[in-house]
Order: C-alpha cells, then structure tokens, then sequence
C-alpha cells in the first residue's frame, strides 16, 4: 500500500542544516534534502539565490503577518505549496 513512499531514498529525507542571512541576522536552519531542492528550484524561477529568496519570503510574510512562529515550517508549507501549483514537476532531475 505504500511502496511509493516507504521507498523513498533516506537522502531526500535526511536533515541538512545551513546558515542563511536574513534581514542581516544570520540564522541556521535544518531542512529535509528534498525541501532545499525544491527551495532552490524556486529560486531559481524568480532568478534569486536561494538565501535572497529566503530573506525576501521572510520579508513579505512579515508585512503580511507581522510575525513568523516558525520559519522552518514556513518554508515546508511553501515548498508544499508551489508543488500543488505546479504540478508537482520532479525537482530531482532539475527539470522546471
């Protein structure tokens, strides 16, 4: 019932932490492998870096919000939501 995601390679799954500069504040965050492909990939489509992606989502959450509890879950659901709006394209093999 499950094959498709019981076999799943554990490097997508596996947590990789990286130091992001946001706002001037450097801040380290520990994502899933997959989550910084797909946060990459993204990136890449609004031709930004991946840290100027990051601090520019922070940004305009914040003048929405007023506050981000956390940012890790934020950039999950983002990672979520850009996949269901794009039809799930296979951020793996690079293709957009």
């Amino acid at each position: 019932m499950c094959e498709l995601y019981a076999s799943t390679e554990p490097h997508r799954y596996e947590v990789a932490k990286r130091s992001i500069r946001i706002q001037g504040a450097v801040t380290s965050l520990a994502l899933e492998n997959e989550i910084w492909q797909v946060l990459e990939t993204i990136a890449q489509r609004e031709d930004l870096g991946l840290a100027e992606f990051i601090s520019l989502l922070y940004q305009e959450v914040i003048e929405r919000h007023g506050e981000i509890k956390n940012l890790a879950s934020m950039l999950r659901v983002t990672c979520l939501t850009y996949l269901a709006n794009n039809n799930a394209p296979d951020v793996r093999s690079g293709s957009n």
